[in-house]
Formats: C-alpha cells, sequence, structure tokens
C-alpha cells in the first residue's frame, strides 16, 4: 500500500482498509489467500489422502464382539453419585476426627480419580487418531464417564463429611485433622508431579502399551473395592464401592479382550516398555492401594504414621479400610494375576521385592514417562 492509499483508508475508515486488503491478497486464480489454502477441488477430482494421525476418515468396523457384551453392559449399569441413598447419610453421627479421617481416604482416592478421567479422554481420542474399530472407541468413552463418576463420588463425599467443597481450604477441627491436611497437601503435590508426566506418555505410548498399565490399575481397583463394599456399614457408601467395583471389572474385561487381540504380535521394543511401566504402576499405586513408597513419593517422615493413624480412626467409625496385611496380599495377588496375563505373550514381569514377587531388576524408573492409572 503506497502513501496515498494509506492515506485513503485512514479517511475512509477501517472498513475501506479491509477492502484494500482483501484486493491485495487475491492471487492470480482469484483465490482469496488471506491465511486459507488453495481450493483443490479447483484443480483436483478427488481429494488428497488426510495425513495422519487424524480422526478422519471415519469407519464403523466391529470385530471384537466381547467389547460389544461390554459396551452394552455398561450402558445397563450406568449410574448417578447423586441418585445413591445420601438420605440415609447422617453425618452429625460421626465425631469431627471420624469425619476427617474418612474424608482423608476419599481424598487419597481422589488423588488418583482425578487425573483418570482426562487421561481416559486422552485415550479416547487416541481410539479415533489411529481409527480402531468402533466398539472400542465406545468402550473407552464407557471408561471416561465411568471415572468421571468415581471422581464426583470423592467429591461428594470429601464436601458432605467436611463442608467444604475442598480439602486444602477446610479448616480442622482436631489434630489428626490438621495432620490429615498437611498429608493431603503433599498428596495433591505429588499428583501434580505425575501429572506432567501422563500428558508426556499418553501420546507417545501405542494402544498396546497403555492397555497394560490402564489394566494393572483395574485389577487392583476392583480388588480393593469389592473388598470396602462388603465391608462397610455406611449404606451410601456400601453401594457407591459396590458401583465402582462393578465398573472396574468392566474396564478389566475392555483392557484384557484387547491384549488378546493386540498381545500375539506385541512389537518387542513395547514388551520392554511394559515391564517398566508395571514396575513404575506399582510404585505409583501404591499410594492408594498399599502404602506410599518413600523412595518414590516426596513426602514428609511421618506421612504414613499419620494416614495410618487416620485409617485406625475411620475403620473405629465403620468405615471399612482393609489392614497393612489384607492390603498387602490384595496387592500381591493382583500383581500375581497380571503376571500370568503378560506370561502368556512372554512379556518379562519386573521384580516386585515389596510383596514377595521375583522378575526383572527396573531401577530407571522416569517419572516423566510412566502411565499408570487407577
Amino acid at each position: 500500500m503506497d502513501e496515498a492509499e494509506a492515506g485513503n483508508a485512514g479517511r475512509l475508515g477501517i472498513g475501506a482498509r479491509d477492502d484494500i486488503r482483501n484486493s491485495e491478497n487475491e492471487d492470480q486464480g482469484g483465490t482469496l489467500m488471506s491465511g486459507h489454502q488453495e481450493k483443490l477441488a479447483k484443480t483436483m477430482d478427488r481429494p488428497p489422502a488426510t495425513e495422519q494421525p487424524n480422526v478422519y476418515p471415519l469407519s464403523w468396523h466391529n470385530q471384537t464382539a466381547k467389547l460389544e457384551e461390554v459396551w452394552d453392559a455398561a450402558v445397563r449399569e450406568n449410574w448417578d453419585p447423586k441418585a445413591l441413598p445420601w438420605d440415609t447419610f447422617d453425618v452429625e453421627s460421626y465425631t469431627w476426627e471420624e469425619r476427617e479421617a474418612i474424608a482423608y481416604w476419599w481424598t487419597i482416592l481422589s488423588v488418583f480419580d482425578a487425573s483418570a478421567p482426562p487421561v481416559f479422554a486422552a485415550a479416547f481420542i487416541k481410539t479415533y487418531e489411529e481409527h480402531e474399530e468402533d466398539p472400542v472407541r465406545r468402550c473407552f468413552f464407557s471408561v471416561t464417564r465411568d471415572e468421571q463418576n468415581h471422581e464426583q463420588m470423592c467429591g461428594l463425599a470429601i464436601t458432605k463429611l467436611l463442608g467444604c467443597a475442598s480439602p486444602l481450604e477446610y479448616e480442622p477441627k482436631t489434630e489428626l485433622g490438621k495432620l490429615a491436611k498437611r498429608n493431603t497437601q503433599w498428596l495433591y503435590y505429588n499428583g501434580g508431579r505425575y501429572w506432567n508426566g501422563y500428558k508426556k506418555a499418553v501420546p507417545k505410548y501405542s494402544l498396546a502399551v497403555l492397555f497394560s498399565s490402564f489394566l494393572m490399575g483395574e485389577i487392583a481397583a476392583a480388588t480393593i473395592f469389592h473388598q470396602m463394599a462388603a465391608g462397610c456399614s455406611e449404606p451410601v457408601f456400601k453401594e457407591a464401592f459396590r458401583n465402582i467395583g462393578r465398573d472396574e471389572g468392566r474396564h478389566m474385561a475392555i483392557c484384557m479382550a484387547l491384549m488378546e487381540r493386540d498381545y500375539p504380535k506385541l512389537p518387542k521394543e513395547d514388551a520392554a516398555v511394559i515391564t517398566k511401566q508395571v514396575r513404575a504402576g506399582y510404585l505409583f499405586l501404591s499410594a492408594v492401594l498399599f502404602e506410599p513408597p518413600v523412595e518414590f513419593w516426596d513426602i514428609p517422615d511421618d506421612f504414613i504414621e499419620v494416614q495410618r493413624k487416620c485409617e485406625a480412626v475411620a475403620r473405629g467409625a465403620g468405615f471399612h479400610i482393609p489392614t497393612y496385611e489384607a492390603k498387602k496380599e490384595n496387592w500381591k495377588k493382583a500383581m500375581l494375576n497380571l503376571k500370568g496375563v503378560l506370561d502368556k505373550y512372554d512379556i518379562p514381569f519386573p521384580a516386585i521385592p515389596e510383596v514377595g514377587i521375583s522378575g526383572q531388576e527396573i531401577l530407571d524408573i522416569d517419572m516423566e514417562e510412566i502411565i499408570p492409572v487407577f
């Protein structure tokens, strides 16, 4: 634009300036070039292939019958945390120390359940970009929805127990409550560290690797929730645990079906990644399923002692949390079940010395690359 044109544009206003720009941006073929690509349809009869990964083109292949059954069950068994029998829950019947102790357990669970919906949502997107069969996409959608329910259940329980929407904003009423809040701050701090790892890891791993990490969390979760449902005396929590345990069982079935489909042709490099992921998963998920390993979790020296005190108070109030020995045995059984699955496909299992399982030694765990999900 020369000085005369600039002067005219200034006198005529913004609209005139836009007209001048638009006239300058038209190429010889008459195509508007203001940020738009040349229209290929003017020169080609058929479009070029869409660069991948991309959700397009779409198809609706359906080859794994088991996944269709799981989807049907997910639709049939869907539940709403708000619709549970909250009218039977008399929070005033508990002491403040009991309320704080039970809320602390739900807070531990929230650290893991808060990451599950976005992680599975990322995997859900990946099923589209990798053009997975239709029931795979729907099943991952159902898992994302289920995990959102689980996170909402944590929030409802914490809010009703503490009378506050955030355990970090809550003002403790007892000395144990103060210690529990301090623990909560460290739990969320560590959760934030691992979330950065999730964001980097999920896009770069194949779905086959993701399945093994997801399966690990589902095996362990299904075990603990069924136990808590059986031992819990509070009706609303008992029903919630029963529902969550059923959800985790479906999620486990999804992973198993996909592993049976894909693992016979699994690349060797993926097998090595899976071995490392299982070890990382044990260290990460132990915080909710057992006790957080101090060499992996950045926590104060008395963190585990405080957690044990909270668990003891919660148990005394009728909120069933498995004992130390029971949790250790549960974890061992879950690991052996996973080992049985991976052994079928000649995938080396890592050593889990904490629960007495021998295997391949894994020493280089990088928290920037872990993807275990609860």
